[in-house]
């Protein structure tokens, strides 16, 4: 039993024309998550599993939707007691703690603002976050970690009103403890308008300060398509998308679209550094039906002895994040048989483009657009260009657009160029074959121009994962006094290997031999970790930064 009937005109198609022409999407009026899917499951199937959640400890909460209702109900009475109403924004920072399912389905029947941050910020990004938004009331974990860079920040955050963790500390007030003291009835509550902000997304910023990405009460309805037709989740079965609750990763595989699917969603709460084989046995034990994690995850996974792990359960795998290499999609199928079906989107949207269950996988494809979006792939003067040519990828705009940006929080002018055009500007460039198959190419910003060629980053970095010593890689333009930028290579090498001008030859011929030899780095540079952003992706503007001065 599930709800898709309710925004889809059918499910089942037979390929991906079918798809396109045939689909038919639309949102019940007045839409809120929390009454229309949460409560609605409690009343029609309460015993449904929602959430199974479990740490490494060893703990382990499961809960159904009539759980998750209750709970949430009890919430809503706790932020109201607290002087939380609706519009104000309430800023969590829970990791994978169950909690977090509760507080966003309390605030999204409140109307309260959600501000999904991540467990790893420290004093000065939850600062900037709390005073940026006007943040009212935060709630997070009991790590010490995360409790001493709160304690440091919050003398600076102008705003907040109370902060509560999940566990008692000294001196604050326990969420757990707080919720549970309150009725589960709820008061009459005004339904917040469709157009209200919802949720607010802090960016990761690769390039710069992050952007505060607001949607409204509509963009989880959108997340059907993520679920339904790309990750394929099962209804009554179990999804593992590996993020944590701080990132849109999350909206788009540990929440809206899985529960409207029917599907419980599954969390592992961890502490410290992330060992990707961790999930292994994880997927037997509680046979996980779909699973999702960003290429870095899939990287160390072909590195270790599939062999030895029980995929049975398993019956779709997908990835987005960043670009799947083809070597990487090789190794995985032949050590488990699953095919990795790759997906496009970021935080201002849904799934945009998608390898969709009924389509073929081609290894390093993005696969074609989601009919949620109208996609176009345009030069800098907003020109549609030619199969095989490089084009930004954007999304036309329609009167009323599901699933993206609705806008950028005190920033009406980054708001205007998202919105108030022809198109929404993803910033991502790509190829489409004369398929209709859509190819990544790299950020905008990260196109290397070196002697008259353009080069892109991720056709050298798929060409040089294939090589079995490299874990991961990063391509970057240099400076170069002849050629103005060369193709640098930055480096982490898998176990077994160790830095040579030896292994550097080999990997340059390796790239000549696999694309373009042009595209070879003329630059290697071997390193223990790569510059990340605290979401996990690459900072290549750090290393170009490194390499300019």
């Amino acid at each position: 039993m599930n709800l898709l009937h309710k925004f889809l005109n059918r499910t089942d198609f037979a390929d991906y024309d079918d798809f396109a022409k045939n689909v038919r999407f639309s949102v019940p009026e007045g839409f809120n998550f929390g009454y229309d899917v949460v409560d609605e499951y409690a009343r029609i199937a309460p015993d449904k599993r929602a959430l199974v959640w479990c740490n490494a400890a060893g703990e382990e909460k499961i809960m159904t939707f009539a759980d998750i209702s209750e709970a949430s109900n009890r919430a809503v009475n706790f932020l109201i007691s607290a002087g939380v109403k609706k519009g104000d924004y309430v800023m969590s920072m829970l990791n994978r703690r169950w909690e977090y399912w509760v507080l966003v389905i309390a605030c999204c029947k409140l109307g309260a603002v959600i501000i999904p941050a991540t467990h790893l910020l420290t004093a000065k990004d939850i600062v900037y976050r709390c005073n940026s938004a006007g943040v009212k009331m935060l709630v997070a974990t009991s790590e010490e970690d995360v409790v001493e860079h709160i304690l440091h920040a919050l003398p600076k955050c102008e705003t907040v009103k109370e902060c509560l963790f999940t566990l008692p500390v000294e001196g604050f007030r326990c969420f757990d403890e707080c919720m549970n003291a309150m009725p589960a009835e709820l008061p009459s509550l005004p339904r917040p308008a469709w157009d209200d902000p919802m949720l607010c997304y802090f960016t990761s910023g690769t390039t710069g300060m992050p952007k505060m990405v607001q949607h409204n009460f509509e963009y989880p309805a959108g997340f059907v398509f993520n679920a339904c037709f790309w990750q394929k989740v099962v209804d009554d079965g179990l999804h593992f998308t590996a993020a944590e609750t701080g990132w849109a990763k999350c909206s788009w595989g540990k929440i809206y679209g899985q529960w409207i699917a029917g599907s419980a969603v599954f969390a592992y709460d961890y502490h410290g550094r992330f060992t990707p084989t961790d999930l292994l046995p994880l997927i037997s034990k509680y046979k996980i039906t779909t699973f999702c994690v960003p290429p870095t995850i899939y990287r160390f996974l072909v590195k270790e002895d599939l062999s030895k792990y029980d995929f049975s359960s398993l019956t779709h795998c997908t990835t987005a994040g960043e670009a799947l290499n083809a070597e990487v999609f090789k190794q995985f199928y032949e050590a488990t048989g699953h095919k990795i079906f790759e997906g496009f989107g970021q935080s201002e949207s849904c799934v945009i483009l998608g390898t969709f269950y009924f389509m073929e996988p081609v290894s390093g494809s993005s696969g074609k657009p989601c009919p949620l979006y109208d996609i176009d792939l345009i030069d800098d003067e907003e020109n549609p260009v030619p199969d095989g040519a490089d084009g930004e990828i954007a999304v036309r705009l329609r009167p009323h657009q599901y699933g993206l940006v609705a806008s950028y929080k005190n920033d009406p002018e980054r708001t205007r160029a998202a919105r108030g055009g022809k198109y929404y500007h993803t910033g991502d460039l790509a190829k489409r074959d004369e398929n209709g198959l859509y190819w990544f190419v790299g950020r905008k910003d990260d196109i290397i121009k070196s002697s008259g060629y353009r080069i892109g980053p991720f056709e050298v970095e798929s060409a040089l994962m294939e090589h079995p010593s490299v874990l991961e890689c990063a391509i970057t333009g240099a400076p170069d006094p002849v050629r103005g930028t060369v193709v640098k290579a930055t480096i982490v090498l898998a176990k077994g290997y160790e830095p040579s001008d030896e292994l550097k030859k080999e990997l340059q011929n390796h790239v000549k031999r696999v694309t373009a030899p042009y595209k070879y780095p003329r630059i290697i540079e071997f390193v223990a970790e790569m510059p990340k952003t605290i979401s996990g992706k690459i900072r290549r503007v750090e290393i170009r930064e490194k390499d300019s001065k």
